[in-house]
């Protein structure tokens, strides 16, 4: 089994998260962690498993205009924040819409998002999920988020829980014919 995870970071967060799941998922196949600039339709081509995240902005899916204030957020004086290596690369978004339609993939959505109710902060993995969807992706898992704090810190016990819920991803898996 091979599986792709793809992810969009800004502060490293959703890295994190999506480093947690392949290590869940490594014990069942070949696992490639990705950030979405690397994702191209050849990568995905090689993967029976796709799973994307990415994090929570305004609700839903980033775009480039969310991104721009992550970064600016990041650039204040008195900030703790650290821009991830790859953060500035086409979001989750960008790269669902360039993605053409996929046969005999399935795949999974995870988000990384404030702590609170869903209603209040949102959740991207929805969103994720239904590009996915939309894309042909047979969905094996529901839309799973991740949490951090207002300082845009993982809380404790998030990546553990990412590497257990990889874990499950493999578990659920439809063997391919």
């Amino acid at each position: 089994m091979h599986t792709l995870v793809v992810y969009e970071s800004m502060y490293g967060n959703t890295h994190a998260i999506a480093d947690a799941i392949a290590e869940g998922l490594r014990e069942h196949g070949d696992v490639r962690v990705v950030p979405v600039g690397d994702a191209t339709e050849e990568v995905v081509a090689w993967a029976d498993l796709v799973v994307a995240g990415g994090p929570t902005h305004m609700h839903g899916m980033t775009r480039s205009t969310t991104r721009k204030s992550a970064f600016e957020r990041a650039d204040q004086p008195d900030s703790q924040l650290t821009v991830d290596a790859d953060a500035s690369g086409p979001g989750i978004r960008e790269w669902l819409d360039s993605l053409g339609h996929v046969h005999d993939k399935q795949g999974a959505a995870f988000d990384t998002r404030v702590t609170g109710p869903t209603l209040l902060t949102g959740q991207a993995s929805g969103s994720i999920s239904k590009g996915l969807r939309g894309l042909g992706f047979k969905l094996i898992a529901k839309p799973q988020s991740f949490l951090v704090d207002k300082q845009s810190v993982l809380v404790d016990g998030e990546r553990e829980r990412a590497t257990q819920w990889g874990a499950g991803l493999a578990s659920a898996l439809v063997p391919t014919p």
